[in-house]
């Protein structure tokens, strides 16, 4: 297991058994306590604690800087729209797979709808279109799909 692992699973532990489901914590008291460097810290934020995934992050940098972590509970349908609303003119298949895999844990999708909405917008189902439109075409299916969902 990974730093980046462990600091996520460290973080997570944490959100599980904050009463408020908000979690506060000092970025260099998380760097000290995993010998890293804060840059480790910001990384794990950024992949692991990122809106797709349904979490809210806050940040204050400097010497008291905190990192508060809150997990967004949302009916499915504003869940739906948020992400609907999110997601821009492009999506990388990265991304997707993130946003799907929240939507499935949410319970807003069901596995089965999951693996074929992300095969549906996967590298081999958009080979014919050019790498350099495929974000964009992936997030137009996606969108039009979690439309679908919602109504």
């Amino acid at each position: 297991m990974g730093i980046s692992d462990l600091i996520a699973d460290f973080l997570q532990s944490g959100l599980e058994t904050a009463e408020d489901g908000v979690l506060e914590v000092q970025r260099s008291d998380l760097a000290q306590r995993f010998n890293c460097v804060p840059s480790q810290i910001n990384y794990v934020m950024s992949t692991r604690f990122s809106p797709e995934r349904g979490y809210a992050v806050e940040s204050r940098r400097g010497g008291n800087g905190y990192i508060r972590i809150t997990r967004v509970r949302m009916d499915r349908q504003m869940l739906m729209m948020h992400v609907i609303n999110s997601l821009g003119d492009g999506v990388d298949l990265k991304s997707v797979r993130a946003i799907l895999e929240n939507l499935v844990q949410s319970g807003a999708l069901t596995p089965e709808i999951g693996q074929a909405l992300l095969a549906a917008v996967g590298d081999r189902a958009l080979r014919a279109v050019p790498r350099a439109l495929r974000d964009g075409v992936r997030a137009d299916i996606l969108k039009q799909v979690l439309i679908l969902q919602i109504l």
